[in-house]
């Protein structure tokens, strides 16, 4: 492992310098037709002359919400394209499966091979003989998008063949609805006949954001420690926007500049793809600039995806072992669901408690079950404990707490009694919950200190 170490630290130094100079360079030359203040770029179609393959001119974007699948925009959305370093959402969504169903954890060690060691940069640097645990190798993969790490994990996945991983990549792909993907390695690294599509992709995203809640926080750990090596996330969407969760960066020469961004606003989850950009300024600048017109439009203005997910999210199996340890993610918090014990910055009263009981009125009452610094870990709380109690909404509040964001679970939707019940039963095992009565506002809490 000191190679591996020795390589890591040169390469931290090399890939921040190189970052930082492409994002500088990328600033300054950006074309003003592609500054932020554009707002309708996303909506209008693609070029008739843009050509279709991978090196088409132009852009191709899209931008879902994710819980209905409705696209809100889109532009040459069908357009082939090389997926870049996007391609590890894949190899990803096959592990947090694998995870899920218990045919790994987070601690199996997995061995690099002479293949996944020989593969080019961006990458750790890891020693043909040596082993990284899955999370480490996730973990690799949303921060600094490593090729080394991306490569066993999809040996691993293939049992020992990165082949037949890319196989299942692309049978996962067209199970979802991906019709025009088509995978050949496990991390994104140039193939002639890698190509996917912003709809496709877009398809993918709300795959990992719908079926792995859970696992949500991988994608908004922005450094971890990696053997006394500190690694930093490339991805600047998390530093700049208000609300990003993630997902990847991904870039190779052909492929241009790609990127695909999670964000959440007032509960509502959007899901944002931009591929062959020229500059990653032009791609972060028109990231921003959809997201924004996204969260400002009626949703009824938009279309329906093709995609095999569900239109709303449904229950699925709590993965307890695919959270991320408060040793490896300093920005993170783990949760342990059903029974998360919480400690925001102040404790969160209910408003207008005194208003009288209105009538008529038998499931307008909610259970606010843990606050959290992530949106993520929130909406996990609450999914959980929605099954858990077989009944009610689960949803996500915004509560600002001198000056910082925190994130509510709650489970709306119940009866006075359930809602009663539901606050027990955490109660019992140490879990905050607390009572908000219907016609309350659960997005205006208040903290003691304020009055």
């Amino acid at each position: 492992m000191l190679r591996a170490k020795q390589y890591v630290k040169s390469s931290i130094v090399t890939i921040a310098a190189l970052s930082s100079c492409l994002v500088a360079a990328s600033l300054l030359t950006a074309p003003s037709a592609q500054a932020r203040s554009d707002k309708t770029r996303h909506i209008a179609p693609a070029p008739a002359d843009s050509g279709f393959g991978p090196t088409a001119s132009g852009v191709s974007a899209i931008l879902i919400d994710a819980s209905t699948g409705h696209v809100l925009a889109a532009s040459g959305a069908d357009t082939p394209r090389y997926p870049a370093s996007l391609t590890k959402l894949m190899t990803l969504d096959l592990a947090f499966e694998a995870l899920r169903d218990g045919q790994i954890t987070l601690d199996t060690r997995i061995p690099i091979s002479e293949h996944a060691a020989s593969v080019q940069p961006v990458k750790l640097g890891l020693a043909p003989g040596s082993t990284i645990t899955v999370r480490q190798a996730i973990l690799s993969m949303t921060t600094m998008s490593a090729n080394d790490a991306a490569t066993a994990l999809g040996e691993y996945l293939g049992g020992g063949s990165e082949e037949h991983c890319a196989e299942l990549m692309t049978q996962r792909a067209h199970a979802l609805g991906m019709e025009q993907t088509r995978f050949y390695n496990a991390s994104g690294l140039p193939n002639p006949n890698q190509v996917s599509t912003a709809r496709d992709l877009a398809i993918l995203a709300r795959d990992i954001v719908m079926t792995f809640p859970q696992d949500q926080p991988f994608f908004e750990v922005q450094k971890f420690d990696l053997d006394g090596h500190t690694i930093y996330s490339n991805n600047n969407m998390l530093k700049t926007y208000p609300g990003a969760t993630g997902m990847k960066t991904g870039y190779t020469t052909l492929a241009r500049h790609n990127l695909i961004t999670s964000a959440m606003r007032d509960g509502r989850v959007l899901i944002g793809v931009e591929l062959h950009e020229p500059s990653w300024g032009a791609t972060y600048q028109q990231m921003t600039a959809m997201l924004d017109n996204g969260f400002e439009a009626p949703s009824a203005t938009a279309t329906m995806m093709a995609s095999n997910l569900p239109t709303v999210v449904q229950p699925i199996k709590q993965n307890g072992p695919s959270l991320i340890s408060s040793a490896d993610a300093a920005t993170t918090r783990p949760v342990d669901v059903p029974v998360t014990k919480t400690k925001p910055h102040a404790k969160p009263v209910e408003v207008a408690a005194n208003r009288p009981k209105p009538h008529n009125v038998t499931s307008g009452w909610t259970a606010q079950v843990g606050s959290f610094k992530l949106f993520s870990s929130a909406r996990a709380q609450a999914n959980a404990v929605r099954r858990m109690r077989g009944e009610g909404i689960a949803r996500v509040a915004r509560l600002e707490v001198h000056g910082k964001i925190m994130w509510t679970a709650q489970v709306a939707g119940l009866s006075h009694d359930a809602a009663h019940a539901t606050c027990s039963q955490l109660s019992a095992h140490g879990a905050s919950c607390f009572i908000i009565p219907p016609q309350t506002d659960h997005l205006a809490s208040r903290s003691l200190s304020e009055g």
